[in-house]
Formats: structure tokens, sequence, C-alpha cells
């Protein structure tokens, strides 16, 4: 895609394993998806890296559920996933956001500049990503779960949050 899309997936992205997969190499290659209101499942299923398909092919999942709980699922993994080229695309697994702001352009007053913040990302060490094995992701308790002060100030967290009286949230 355009310059845009291409920072945008480098720096947000859910990802099971990222690397330049090509669908269309077989007919037996899909990706498919399943919502059914608590669980939302991408799977990639015999899918083929581009100019490598002699390697085998690989299969496996995202499942994002409502909870906040993550879970890849890796099926096939024909080849250490460290063997992967990242020449031509990427080679990552992981979670990671960001958000983009516009800014006015001082050389061009019309024009608007766009810079991506990278704020968190969790990235998987590849080598263990194996036929056959799964990772888990668990979200940790925040501060927006309560919804008054009572709860805040009693609240085990450790992290330090507090009650907003006018905006009648955490901050």
């Amino acid at each position: 895609g355009d310059v845009i899309h291409r920072m945008l997936t480098a720096t947000q992205y859910i990802a099971p394993l990222m690397a330049n997969f090509n669908p269309s190499y077989s007919r037996n290659s899909t990706v498919q998806y399943l919502d059914n209101g608590t669980v939302f499942v991408v799977q990639w299923d015999k899918v083929y890296l581009q100019g490598k398909e002699d390697l085998g092919s690989f299969t496996f999942q995202a499942a994002l559920h409502s909870t906040g709980r993550i879970v890849f699922g890796y099926k096939e993994i024909p080849v250490p996933v460290l063997q992967i080229s990242a020449t031509q695309h990427p080679v990552k697994a992981g979670l990671s956001d960001a958000f983009m702001v516009l800014n006015p352009s001082p050389d061009v007053p019309e024009s608007r500049r766009r810079t991506i913040y990278e704020y968190h990302r969790v990235e998987l060490d590849t080598s263990r990503i194996t036929s056959l094995s799964a990772v888990e992701f668990t979200p940790l308790p925040t501060c927006l779960q309560h919804q008054s002060c009572e709860m805040c100030v009693t609240s085990e967290l450790t992290f330090n949050c507090s009650w907003c009286h006018v905006l009648q949230r955490y901050l």
C-alpha cells in the first residue's frame, strides 16, 4: 500500500507471524475468519512464503477474545522462523500499537505532516515459534475497570491511578 499504510502496519499490528506470505500460490491456501461475538479468529491455512514455496506450508491463527485475551496458535511451522528472510518483508510476531498525529507543515500551509508514535510493543521470541505451539496474552488489570472512587481506593492494583470527580473517570 501507500506510505501511511506501510508505516502503520509497521507499528500497529496483532501478528502471530508476519512474513512475505503468498496466499495465492496454492488453491489449498486460505485466510479465513470467524466471529461468534465472544471470540474473533483469523486463520492462515496452508500458506507459503513468496519465492520459498519449497519450504512447505504454514498454518497458524490468532484468536482475539472479548475479555482482552489473545491466543496465537501454531499448527504447522515447517522451518525455524529465524531462517525466514526479512529482505522482502519484515518477519515478526507479537503486538504493537501506535497513533498518528497530523501536524500543519511549516513549509506548505495547506498540507499536514503525519507523525506516527509507537507507544507499546510486545515482541515474541521467534525461536520459540514451532509446530503445535501456542502463545497466550492475558491483559493486566487497569484502573478503567473501576466505576467509582470507592472501588479505586480499595483496589489492590499496583499502579498509581486517581479518580477525577469532574470527569467521573480514572486518570
